[in-house]
C-alpha cells in the first residue's frame, strides 16, 4: 500500500526516505519526505520497527517476573521505569515501603535522570558535529553508571527497584562514590555550557528551529522537558508528588520559545536540579538498622575473583551477592511475607523460608493483588511515564498499559519540520530524545 506522501506528492517534488537505517533515526524510525530541493514540503513518520509486544508480554507474566521488561523501555534510565511500575502494584496491594528504601529510590531515579539527559544531549550534539561535547557527557555518565553498578550489579538493565522496596542495600562505600560522580558531572556541565551556549554554529542549528507553542504542546500531549521548554512548568514530581518529592527542594526549569535550543537548555538545568536532589538524599538517608555493611568485594570484583578459582585466596562476596542481607531487609523491603521474597539466609537454612520462596514463584501463588484498577505516573526522562494496571485477582495483570511520553513527542515531528530544511530534522529529532524501546513498546 502506498503511503499518504506517495499519493499526495506533487509531480515536481522529490520523495526521499530518511531511515529506518539512518544513524540519526536510531535505527527504528522511518520518515518519508517530500522535498523541494532541501526544503521539506511534507512528511510522514512510520514507527513500529522495534515493536516488542511489551504490554501483551507483561499480561502473560507474573507481577514479579515482568519487572525486567520495564528496564527495556527507556533503557538509559531503567530505574525510573522500575519505580513507576512497582508503585502501581504497591498501590493495588496497599503496602508502604520503608523510609530508607524510599530515599534510595529517589537517589537512584535522579542518577538515572541525569544519565538520561546526558545521553540525549550527547547524541544531539554529536549529530550536529560537536563530537567533543559527546565525549565529555559520556565521560560524566560513566561516573554515574559506576555508582549504579556498585549497588545494583548492572549498569543499564538493573531490575533493582522491587515491589515493596529495593533488591539490596546500598554499597558500603556509596557516599564517596556519589560525591565524586556529582563533582565530575558538575565539571562537565560547566564545560558544555562554555562550549555550546554561545556557539554560533550550535545556535544556528537550534535557535528558532523546531518551535512548538504552548497550545500545540498541550494538544499533542507533550510532557517532560519538551513541554517545559514552551514555558509550562508541569512536572509530575511537583504536580502529583510521590516518593516524598514534596519534601525536597528543587526548581522546575522552563524555556521561552519551545525550540531546539530551549529543549537543550531545560535538560541542562534539570541536571543541576537533580544533582541538588541527590545531595539532599545523601543528607536525609536513614541509617540502616544493621549499621554499615562490612567488607566484601564490589559485584564486578567478586565476579572476576570467582573466575580465577584460586583456593588459596578465598572469595569474600559483598552482602548483596553472598545472600547475607537479612539484617537490612526490614530497612529496604516491606514487612509482608506475601509480597517480598524471604532473605536468602532463611531460604537456605529453614524449611519455612524454603517453602515461602517456592510458593512466591509457583503458578497461582506469589503476588495476587485484589480485583481493581490503578494508574500511577512518574516523571521519566522524557516526561510523564504512566502505568495503568487492571487486576482480576490472579498473579498476572489482566491488562497493563504504558503511557509512553515519546509517542506524543514523535507525533508532533511532522509539524515541527514542515517548511524547514532537511538538516533541521537532525537537531529537532535529537532534542526530543526519542527512545525506541519506550515508543515501540
Amino acid at each position: 500500500m502506498s503511503s499518504r506522501i506517495q499519493r499526495e506528492a506533487r509531480p515536481e517534488s522529490l520523495l526521499l526516505n530518511m531511515g529506518p537505517s539512518h544513524p540519526a533515526m536510531h535505527g527504528a524510525v522511518r520518515i518519508m519526505l517530500e522535498l523541494d530541493g532541501e526544503r521539506i514540503l511534507n512528511s510522514e513518520i512510520e514507527v513500529g520497527y522495534l515493536h516488542r509486544g511489551f504490554e501483551k508480554t507483561c499480561e502473560n507474566r507474573t507481577y514479579f517476573s515482568l519487572l525486567p521488561y520495564t528496564d527495556r523501555l527507556n533503557y538509559v534510565s531503567p530505574l525510573i521505569n522500575n519505580a513507576g511500575y512497582v508503585m502501581a502494584v504497591e498501590k493495588l496491594l496497599g503496602i508502604a515501603v520503608p523510609e530508607r528504601a524510599r530515599v534510595i529510590r529517589v537517589l537512584m531515579s535522579e542518577l538515572s535522570r541525569i544519565s538520561d539527559h546526558l545521553t540525549c544531549l550527547a547524541a544531539m550534539a554529536m549529530e550536529c558535529g560537536a563530537f567533543t561535547v559527546f565525549l565529555y557527557k559520556i565521560k560524566a555518565r560513566e561516573f554515574l553508571w559506576d555508582v549504579i553498578e556498585a549497588t545494583t550489579g548492572a549498569r543499564m538493565t538493573t531490575s533493582y527497584i522491587r515491589i515493596g522496596g529495593v533488591r539490596a542495600d546500598l554499597h558500603p562505600d556509596y557516599e564517596p562514590a556519589v560525591q565524586k560522580a556529582l563533582a565530575e558531572t558538575r565539571k562537565v556541565l560547566k564545560d558544555v555550557h562554555g562550549l555550546l551556549d554561545k556557539n554560533k554554529i550550535f545556535l544556528n542549528r537550534t535557535r528558532d528551529i523546531g518551535v512548538m507553542t504552548q497550545d500545540g504542546a498541550i494538544s499533542y500531549g507533550w510532557t517532560g522537558p519538551a513541554l517545559r521548554s514552551t514555558g509550562i512548568a508541569y512536572d509530575v514530581r511537583k504536580a502529583h508528588p510521590y516518593l516524598g518529592y514534596d519534601r525536597l527542594a528543587f526548581d522546575i526549569p522552563t524555556g521561552e520559545r519551545g525550540d531546539n535550543f530551549d529543549r537543550y537548555m531545560v535538560r541542562m538545568r534539570e541536571m543541576e536540579q537533580s544533582l541538588r536532589i541527590v545531595e539532599q538524599c545523601l543528607a536525609q538517608m536513614p541509617r540502616s538498622g544493621a549499621g554499615v555493611m562490612a567488607g566484601g568485594l564490589e559485584p564486578a570484583e567478586a565476579i572476576r575473583a570467582s573466575r580465577t578459582r584460586n583456593p588459596a585466596q578465598p572469595i569474600k562476596l559483598s552482602p548483596n551477592l553472598e545472600g547475607s542481607g537479612k539484617a537490612v531487609h526490614k530497612d529496604i523491603l516491606a514487612d509482608d511475607q506475601r509480597f517480598v521474597i524471604p532473605p536468602k539466609e532463611e531460604t537456605y537454612t529453614s524449611i519455612e523460608g524454603l517453602i515461602s520462596h517456592f510458593k512466591f514463584f509457583m503458578k497461582g501463588h506469589g503476588i495476587q493483588p485484589p480485583k481493581g484498577e490503578v494508574y500511577v505516573s512518574v516523571e521519566g526522562g522524557n516526561g510523564e511515564l504512566g502505568y495503568y494496571i487492571v487486576s482480576d485477582g490472579t498473579d498476572r495483570p489482566y491488562r497493563l498499559h504504558l503511557r509512553a511520553p515519546c509517542l506524543h513527542l514523535l507525533a508532533s515531528l511532522e509539524e515541527l519540520i514542515k517548511g524547514r530544511m532537511v538538516a533541521d530534522i537532525i537537531p529537532t529529532f535529537g532534542s526530543m530524545n526519542i527512545i525506541l524501546g519506550e515508543l515501540d513498546r
